[in-house]
Order: structure tokens, then sequence, then C-alpha cells
């Protein structure tokens, strides 16, 4: 069967010569734009948890939620396995803090890398070293919430960091060879969706990754959830979200015109239905996998085709 796409799961297994899954962590961490430091309230799009809804035991300390992990049935699904510092922005602490906290869930020895979601703005020399020095023995990437290029939309959504600042993170974790993985969303408030024709900052996203050093990229549709400011938005009228057929669109540029070297972690999120307000759709996430899976066989479409 053709490849019409890097999966991730193909990326771990040639890299680590077998199947390898990550095991997701709560860091207990914040986010300097919910503590006042450059904002308030986060996000709009972003949950009460910081996307940590499905983080197994996370009332427990970093190194219990790992045990936890190893003592149940998940641990049998596979041999290695990479910690995920998922929610909220983990490198926002002190370097002794990081340190201690990074330590805490490499405990095992089948773990065999360290991924770590982040801010753009909580990257700097020191804390680039610092993951850095994790090298010698394991996997070490960066996620980088991007979202969008368009500075305009970043405003919209409280992002409190700029496009340019991105690339500068980018640049930086480049400069100590740690692969960067950029979040890119589809659906925002502020799109130009005219004659649902893709909207011109998905394909100035697209553009601005191809210009840079990533490794991989995360994609999927805006959704709303409860208690967020996009929620207010929603149900006041003020934010429609998405259709599956234009995610699809949206996905299907995406794809085609992206670097095919680029490792695609996803194509869709796991939207926590217990708080997923709308669409209703992003609760299936096979349909959006089986979906573009048949668009691309159906129209010979493969990443990096128009790149």
């Amino acid at each position: 069967m053709k490849k019409r796409y890097n999966k991730l799961n193909e990326y771990y297994k040639e890299k680590f010569g077998e199947r390898t899954l990550k095991i997701c962590v709560d860091g207990g961490f914040t986010c300097p734009n919910r503590d006042g430091t450059c904002g308030t309230g986060g996000c709009i799009f972003c949950s009460e948890k910081g996307s940590g809804e499905l983080i197994k035991h996370n009332s427990e300390s970093i190194t219990k939620q790992v045990k936890k992990y190893f003592n149940s049935y998940r641990a049998k699904r596979a041999n290695k396995f990479i910690i995920y510092f998922q929610n909220f922005s983990n490198t926002y602490d002190t370097l002794d803090n990081l340190k201690k906290k990074y330590d805490s869930a490499l405990i095992y020895d089948r773990i065999v890398g360290l991924s770590v979601a982040t801010r753009p703005d909580c990257i700097n020399e020191e804390i680039a070293k610092l993951i850095k020095s994790y090298s010698d023995k394991y996997y070490v990437c960066v996620e980088l919430g991007l979202q969008t290029a368009s500075n305009e939309i970043g405003e919209i959504l409280n992002r409190g960091y700029t496009t340019e600042q991105f690339v500068e993170a980018v640049k930086l974790l480049n400069k100590y060879e740690i692969d960067v993985i950029a979040h890119i969303m589809c659906g925002l408030p502020g799109e130009d969706r005219d004659f649902k024709n893709v909207p011109v900052q998905i394909k100035e996203t697209v553009d601005l990754i191809n210009t840079l050093n990533i490794h991989g990229v995360k994609i999927h549709s805006t959704y709303v959830v409860k208690n967020t400011k996009l929620a207010e938005m929603y149900e006041n009228g003020e934010y429609t979200p998405m259709e599956l057929d234009e995610y699809f669109e949206d996905l299907t540029y995406i794809i085609t015109h992206l670097n095919p070297n680029v490792v695609i972690h996803r194509i869709c999120a796991d939207a926590p239905k217990d708080i997923l307000i709308a669409p209703d759709w992003n609760a299936h996430k096979k349909w959006v996998m089986n979906g573009f899976e048949k668009i691309m066989k159906e129209n010979d479409l493969w990443q990096g085709k128009f790149f």
C-alpha cells in the first residue's frame, strides 16, 4: 500500500527498531498566560487542565504516575516508551525544578525518550542546554504551540506570544539539535474562509513551517470545550466551528503542501467527550482518520505532492 504521509508510529518503529509509545505525564506546571506573567485566562481554546484531561493519575507525583503506568496493562503494549510532559507549559519553572521533574519520570530502562510540550516564550538558552543534556541517553524533542502564523489571529486567541518568538525558539532548539514539533490548528476564529476555500492563514502557516527546520507537526481542528472563552464566543454566536468537510479541505492542503520529510504526529485531536461542546464530529477520531485516508487514496495524493 502506498505511503500517503509520514506517520509517527512508523517513524518511531524505524528509529527505535520496534513499536514505541508515549506515556503522558502531568508535571504540575502552569503557564505564563495564566499566572499574569504575560496574561490571564490562557488561550481562548485551552481547557482548565491545559489539555491534560486524558492523563491518568494526574493528582499523583510524577514518579507515581509513571510507576502506575508500568504496573498497568498499558505497559504490555510495547517494550519502549517516551515520557511526554503534555499539559500546560513544561519548561516554565526554574532550571533546578525542571531537572528534578524530568529526572523523576525517567525511572525505567524501557524509557527511551523525553518529549516536552511548551510555549515559544518559555524557551531560552539554559533550558535548551538542560533538555539537550538528556540526549546522551534519551531521544529528546520539544513541542511548540504555533497554532497559526497569523499574529492577528494569535491576538484573538490570547496566545501571548508572537510568530517571531516561535521562529526564534525553533532556531534556538535547532542550535542544540533538539527536534521540534509544531502544533497547527484549523478552523480558528478570524480565518478567511470564503467560498469554502482554504484560508490564507492556513497557507501562510504551512509556508512558515516549510521555511524552518521543523521535525514534526501536530494538526487538529479547533473544538470548543466547557469553561473556556471560546465556549462563551460559541454560545454568543461569535464563533462557528468548522464542518468536517472543511477540515478535510484544510488538512489535505496542509499535508500535500508540507515538506515530505516532516513527521505527522497527528491529524486530529483526542477531544475529551465529557467537556466537548462542539463540533460533534470531533468526538469521532476514526471518522477523521479513515475519511482522510480515503480522500488521499481516491485522489492519489501524498505528503509533499505540491511542496
